[in-house]
C-alpha cells in the first residue's frame, strides 16, 4: 500500500471516530475550508451548516457509524474513497434507534504540508426497515389480511 493510500484510510478512520465520539473539533480539522456535503433532500453545505447540525444531533442522540472502504484511488494531489455506510442514531431522552445505511463517496486534497483534508462528500443513506410489521407489510397477500385487522 502506497503513503497516500494509507494517509487516506487513517484519515477516514480517524473521521469515523471523531463523528462517534461527536468531536466536532477534530472533524473541522480534517476539513477543507471549501468542504462541500451534499446530502439527500437538502441544499449542498459548507462548514459552517456542518457545525450547528453536527452539534445538534450529538445533543439530542448518541450516535454510531460503521463505514467499510470499497475503494481508495489516490491520483496527485487529489483523490477519493467509495464506502459502505452503516448508521443507528437512538435518543438520548429514550426510544428507538433510527437506522440507516447506504454508500458514501469522498473527495480529498492533498495539502502543502502533506495532509490530505475531506473536501466533498455524497452519501445516499436512507432509513433501513425494521423486522417485523414492516417486513410483513411487503408480503404478498399482506395488505388483504390488513382490511380484516
Amino acid at each position: 500500500m502506497e503513503p497516500d493510500e494509507r494517509a487516506i484510510r487513517e484519515v477516514h478512520t480517524t473521521w469515523i471516530a471523531a463523528v462517534n465520539a461527536g468531536d466536532l473539533v477534530l472533524l473541522l480539522s480534517l476539513m477543507a475550508d471549501d468542504v462541500v456535503f451534499l446530502n439527500p433532500g437538502q441544499a449542498p453545505l459548507g462548514r459552517d451548516g456542518f457545525s450547528p447540525g453536527f452539534s445538534a444531533t450529538h445533543q439530542q442522540a448518541r450516535v454510531n457509524c460503521i463505514s467499510e472502504l470499497d475503494e481508495v484511488v489516490v491520483v496527485g494531489e487529489v483523490a477519493y474513497t467509495r464506502a459502505q455506510d452503516s448508521l443507528s442514531v437512538t435518543p438520548r431522552a429514550g426510544g428507538e434507534a433510527m437506522r440507516l445505511a447506504g454508500h458514501r463517496l469522498t473527495v480529498y486534497r492533498k495539502q502543502p504540508d502533506g495532509r490530505w483534508l475531506l473536501a466533498r462528500d455524497a452519501h445516499t443513506l436512507s432509513p433501513v426497515a425494521k423486522l417485523g410489521l414492516d417486513a410483513r407489510a411487503a408480503e404478498p397477500g399482506a395488505a388483504a389480511d390488513r382490511g380484516r385487522m
